[in-house]
């Protein structure tokens, strides 16, 4: 429960007379008057605090959760089982309750924590240097742009229209800052990124081409074939993956990324109705001064024995504001070490077996629903179709308790059919066919 503090008019103007300030509109007098609102909120009259109350708890009962319904929905967030060993270590008061150490080396299991979440993600990324998370995976490619603009000099950058549109609204809206701009690569009628339109895009004044693997639409890209259209002017070859699907895919190291981020929601962190969650960022060791956040190290004390260290803190509270690459602060280490528990728990083999089991439910999936397939190449956990009556599907399927998906018309207006599905390992084959038997009819009606 929140704590209510009030302040009387006396209490105010005592407060404005120690500050110097006449009035409380002088305090905001820096906004500029064109961004001002310059009328009363759209507010209703008070009520008492029994209605308020129970008018909040009605609002509240609409919410529906994942364990409520059959949720096919994907789109960056994802329903995957969080085993329990991930609640009993995170809520520990030592992992819960610290803010930032500022004498950070005093909290060694911290900086532990954070040193195998940095070795875990380099080994799903196939790249050398992690930092030790940042705030979430559109923030991580946004802090790549930043590190491109800052290794180049260049001032645009190359985004796939198969990357998450969160992603790409926040690196355009980053880049502005940056002094940057942004040229977009669209998609194929199979839904992958266009090569022939990303490489004519790619120039001399190139700083980063940022793909997505999968793509927003559930798409495996051809890696090697966009990062050598990437290279050939000496821009930066950013990836942002998912890194369930890594289990099973070559990571974007190996097709000669200088940078991969991404989202760590699927890794132990549950929906939460959108966060908090955590983004990762790993690259080349050539970037390791110019990465976001803080990159904690291993070493020995002056008695032999094995310890951690914050290696490098590069963001503004630790260094000059002009030298920082991000405001991190304190990141999302509770979510980052949910991520590492997770990922130990779940062990090499563990992470192979379940992206070999997403990717068969997801085939049989797309199979078994007969509808078109915006993608009909290789999918691991997502893939896009077409549906001739969408609206009637949602209205039935959330009849029935299921989500099926995400209408793509939100964010792609040229897929206005489109529905996203999204095959965690928590989807049975049972669940897969109720939404199957959904689509019947519109198989048939195709058919026909």
């Amino acid at each position: 429960m929140s704590r209510y503090t009030s302040a009387t008019d006396a209490d105010t103007r005592a407060m404005l007379d120690a500050i110097g300030v006449g009035s409380l509109n002088d305090l905001f007098a820096e906004i500029p008057d064109g961004v001002r609102l310059k009328r009363p909120l759209d507010l209703p009259d008070g009520r008492p605090e029994q209605e308020v109350f129970e008018h909040l708890s009605e609002l509240a009962a609409r919410n529906r959760h994942a364990d409520e319904e059959v949720t096919f929905l994907g789109a960056g967030m994802y329903d995957h089982y969080v085993p329990a060993i991930v609640d009993s270590i995170t809520l520990r008061s030592e992992f819960l309750t610290p803010y930032t150490p500022y004498q950070p080396e005093i909290s060694q299991g911290g900086l532990q924590v954070m040193f195998e979440f940095q070795t875990a993600i380099s080994e799903l990324t196939g790249l050398p240097v992690s930092n030790a998370s940042v705030y979430e995976g559109p923030s991580a490619v946004a802090a790549a742009g930043y590190l491109a603009r800052n290794q180049t000099g260049r001032g645009k950058l190359v985004v796939s229209r198969g990357m998450h549109p969160h992603s790409r609204e926040t690196l355009a809206t980053h880049a502005v800052g940056y002094g940057m701009g942004t040229a977009e690569a669209g998609l194929t009628p199979e839904g992958a990124t266009d090569l022939d339109t990303l490489a004519s895009l790619v120039d001399e004044d190139t700083a980063a081409v940022f793909v997505q693997q999968p793509n927003f639409l559930g798409t495996v890209e051809e890696l090697g074939a966009l990062g050598e259209a990437a290279k050939r002017t000496g821009a930066l070859f950013v990836v942002a993956a998912d890194p369930l699907a890594l289990g099973i895919l070559k990571p974007p190291g190996e097709f000669g990324a200088d940078i991969c981020v991404g989202e760590g929601q699927t890794l132990g962190n549950r929906l939460d109705f959108g966060g908090p969650s955590f983004g990762f960022f790993a690259a080349d060791e050539r970037f390791i001064r110019k990465m976001p956040g803080r990159i904690a190290g291993q070493t020995r004390d002056m008695d032999g024995k094995r310890g951690f260290v914050l290696t490098l803190q590069t963001r503004e509270q630790h260094i000059r504001r002009e030298k920082a690459t991000h405001n991190i602060c304190t990141s999302q280490a509770l979510n980052a070490l949910a991520g590492v528990i997770y990922l130990s728990w779940l062990g090499k083999r563990g992470l192979v077996e379940l992206g070999q089991l997403m990717a068969k439910r997801t085939h049989y999936a797309r199979a078994v629903l007969g509808l078109d397939a915006i993608n009909p190449g290789p999918v691991v956990r997502e893939f896009a179709v077409r549906v001739p009556d969408l609206d009637g599907l949602l209205t039935r399927a959330r009849a029935e308790g299921i989500n099926p998906g995400y209408p793509l018309r939100d964010t792609y207006p040229e897929y206005g059919d489109g529905l996203l599905v999204a095959i965690t390992e928590r989807r049975t084959r049972a669940d897969i066919d109720r939404l199957a038997a959904l689509t019947a009819p519109l198989r048939e009606e195709v058919a026909a």
